[in-house]
C-alpha cells in the first residue's frame, strides 16, 4: 500500500544527509575557483534544463490547450494565491529575529509548481494527466520571469537592490530557458533516447540538487547563520507550511467545485496548484540571491515544504484513487 511513498520519499532523507554533511564538512563550499563544486553545480543546472527540453513533447501539450479554465486556476493558485497568502505575514515579521526565514517563506510562495511529482500524483489519483503535464510546463517557464518579479517587490530589505532584477532575469533566461529551448529543438533527434533514460536523468537531477543544497547550507554553516535557529523555530516552520499547504489545497478544491470541474480536472487542479518546485527553488535562489549571506536559511522553508507536500499529496492521491474525497 505504501510503495508509492517509499519510491517518492527517498529524496527527502538524501536532502537531510546533504545538510548533515554540510554541517560537518562545509569547507569545500568556500573554494570558488575555475574547477570548484560551484562550477559543477552551474554546469549541472544547465544540463538539467537541457534534458528537460529533450523530454518535452510539444505535440502532447497541445492536446489539452483548450482546457483554459483549469490552466488559469492552476497558474493563479501558483503565482497569485500563494504569494498573497504569505505577503501580509512576511511584512509583519520581516524585521524580526528570523527575518531571513520569513523571506524564505515568501520565496517559497513565489516559486513555480513541480513537474515530475505533480504528474506522478495526478496519475496515482486518476486525474487529467495531459492537463498536469501542460500546467507543470507552463508554470516552470512562467516562473523564470514571475518569481523574480515577486521577489523584486520585497528584496529591497538590505539583501539586494530591486533594480538588479533585470540582469537576474536575463541570467535566468540564459541558464534555464535557453537550455530548454535547445532541448526542445533537439527533441526530434534525441527525445526518444532521453525518455528511455528518464530514470537516469532523474537521478542526475537529484544529484545536482543535492550538490546545490550542500553548497547553500555549507556556506550558511560557515557564516554561523543557523546559530539562532532552534527546535522551536523549526517546529514553527513545519506548522506554518502545513497550514499553507492545506489552505491552498482547500481553496483550489472549492474553486474547482464552484467552477463545476469534473473529477479528473479537480484532481489535476489541486495537485498541480498546491505544489512548489525544489528544483526551480534551488536554481533560482543561487541566481537571484547570488552573493547574499544566508542562502541555506532562505531555502529552509522550501525544503520543509517539499518534504511535507510529498507525504500529504501521496496520502491524498491514494484517497482520490480509492474514490474518497
Amino acid at each position: 500500500m505504501f510503495k508509492w511513498l517509499v519510491s517518492l520519499d527517498k529524496f527527502v532523507p538524501a536532502l537531510l544527509l546533504a545538510i548533515f554533511v554540510a554541517s560537518l564538512f562545509p569547507e569545500p563550499a568556500e573554494y570558488r575557483g575555475l574547477f570548484s563544486l560551484h562550477t559543477v553545480g552551474d554546469i549541472g543546472v544547465t544540463l538539467i534544463f537541457l534534458f528537460y527540453g529533450l523530454k518535452l513533447n510539444l505535440a502532447s501539450l497541445r492536446q489539452d490547450l483548450s482546457n483554459w479554465h483549469l490552466h488559469l486556476l492552476v497558474q493563479t493558485a501558483t503565482f497569485v494565491i500563494f504569494p498573497l497568502l504569505v505577503w501580509p505575514f512576511y511584512h509583519l515579521f520581516k524585521d524580526g529575529e528570523h527575518g531571513l526565514l520569513w523571506f524564505g517563506g515568501f520565496f517559497l510562495a513565489a516559486l513555480p509548481s513541480t513537474v515530475s511529482s505533480s504528474v506522478v500524483m495526478v496519475s496515482i489519483a486518476k486525474g487529467n494527466i495531459p492537463g498536469a503535464i501542460f500546467n507543470a510546463t507552463v508554470s516552470s517557464l512562467a516562473g523564470i520571469v514571475i518569481t523574480p518579479l515577486w521577489m523584486s517587490m520585497v528584496i529591497n530589505t538590505g539583501q539586494a537592490d530591486a533594480s538588479e532584477f533585470g540582469p537576474i532575469i536575463v541570467k535566468l533566461l540564459l541558464q534555464v530557458l535557453l537550455p530548454v529551448i535547445v532541448g526542445v529543438a533537439l527533441n526530434k533527434y534525441l527525445g526518444r533516447l532521453a525518455q528511455k533514460n528518464s530514470a537516469f536523468l532523474r537521478l542526475f537531477d537529484q544529484a545536482i540538487i543535492l550538490l546545490i543544497v550542500y553548497l547553500s547550507f555549507a556556506e550558511s554553516f560557515i557564516q554561523k547563520l543557523f546559530v539562532g535557529i532552534g527546535v522551536g523555530d523549526l517546529a514553527m516552520i513545519i506548522v506554518l507550511t502545513v497550514v499553507l499547504f492545506f489552505l491552498v489545497f482547500a481553496i483550489i478544491f472549492f474553486i474547482s467545485k464552484g467552477l463545476h470541474f469534473n473529477r479528473e480536472d479537480t484532481i489535476t487542479a489541486v495537485f498541480s496548484g498546491s505544489k512548489k518546485s525544489l528544483v526551480h527553488g534551488t536554481v533560482m535562489a543561487g541566481i537571484i540571491f547570488q552573493g547574499i549571506s544566508g542562502l541555506g536559511v532562505i531555502l529552509l522553508p522550501l525544503m520543509i515544504y517539499h518534504a511535507l507536500q510529498l507525504v500529504f499529496c501521496g496520502i491524498i492521491a491514494r484517497r482520490f484513487a480509492l474514490g474518497v474525497e
